[in-house]
């Protein structure tokens, strides 16, 4: 819990930073923000934040829905080279598959700011999200010592992930990093692709194949969303835990019933609002960070009331 202290402490400068950056343009731009999908809440916060940025400085977002198709979020991009927008926010689902696209905005001297997914070794002008690696990590060790202190030092894990996911599967190595400790075994990994019925339908299937289980972990929210159903229509609340990332409601009243036990909180309206902020500052011929780290916050029922509001 050390981290994610340093992490907290940290989101002061991080929220300064995008309240700084959110009036920087000189003038009236235009910004375009592509993501992956308009069904999970964390992307339309992202949206959100990104919008309230843009609007408080005067400038123009438009938003393109990627409905999860990679090769979809190429084609925006090359559209908006041709519309010569004056940057781009980019939520990407195919880390190395856009990298082309990126690489002509640059070209073109559209610079790209990437959210949430790092484009390894890309062209984007800088990244703005979280360390999933190390706040994968972060829960695992959560994780480890629940399992010591609560579980009797036994626990049988299995995965909901998202296998196309870049940032999931970069959640799932550091989870399997701190949480593979003496007492703890793996059972099967599952694909929600990203997507609720899929994740639900893969939550299922986990469970039935694997009787013994007693603990899920979801690497994002339309996992989470899949998991935490899965577990209350098989009526297994009281012998499985779940762990996993991005609040929802579901989450939350599993959580006040005893069964969610962590789950990883990221800040996607602070990510969309510093995305902007950065390309409007950049748009001045000023610098940015090549990499500025948004905090994240573990839940559990010990403060899970600083989200509540969110979700009603």
């Amino acid at each position: 819990m050390n981290r994610i202290t340093q992490m907290l402490s940290q989101g002061v400068a991080v929220v300064a930073l995008a309240t700084a950056l959110g009036g920087a343009a000189a003038h009236a731009s235009t910004f375009a923000l592509v993501t992956i999908n308009q069904q999970a809440l964390f992307f339309n916060q992202i949206n959100d934040g990104a919008k309230a940025a843009a609007d408080a400085a005067g400038d123009k977002l438009v938003i393109f829905n990627a409905n999860n198709v990679p090769s979809a979020q190429n084609d925006a991009i090359e559209n908006y080279i041709t519309q010569k927008v004056d940057g781009i926010v980019l939520v990407a689902i195919d880390v190395n598959g856009v990298k082309p696209a990126i690489t002509a905005a640059k070209k073109a001297g559209i610079p790209v700011i990437a959210v949430d997914a790092q484009i390894p070794e890309g062209d984007n002008a800088a990244f703005v999200g979280v360390d999933n690696t190390m706040a994968g990590e972060d829960i695992g060790k959560f994780f480890a010592a629940y399992v010591k202190d609560k579980m009797a030092g036994k626990a049988k894990v299995g995965i909901v992930g998202a296998l196309n996911s870049f940032i999931q599967n970069q959640r799932l190595d550091g989870f399997k990093k701190t949480a593979s400790v003496a007492g703890v075994t793996f059972a099967d990994t599952v694909d929600g692709q990203n997507v609720q019925d899929v994740a639900l339908t893969a939550s299922e299937n986990l469970m039935t194949a694997n009787p013994g289980m007693n603990v899920i972990y979801a690497t994002g929210e339309p996992a989470l969303i899949g998991a935490v159903s899965a577990v209350d229509t098989a009526d297994r609340k009281s012998s499985v835990k779940v762990f996993g990332w991005d609040l929802t409601a579901q989450a939350i009243k599993g959580i006040d019933e005893g069964w969610v036990t962590a789950v990883v909180q990221q800040d996607p309206y602070a990510e969309g609002k510093t995305a902007i902020g950065a390309l409007a500052q950049l748009k001045k011929g000023e610098t940015v960070p090549a990499v500025i780290h948004v905090p994240v916050t573990i839940v559990t029922k010990d403060n899970v009331d600083k989200f509540r509001a969110m979700f009603k």
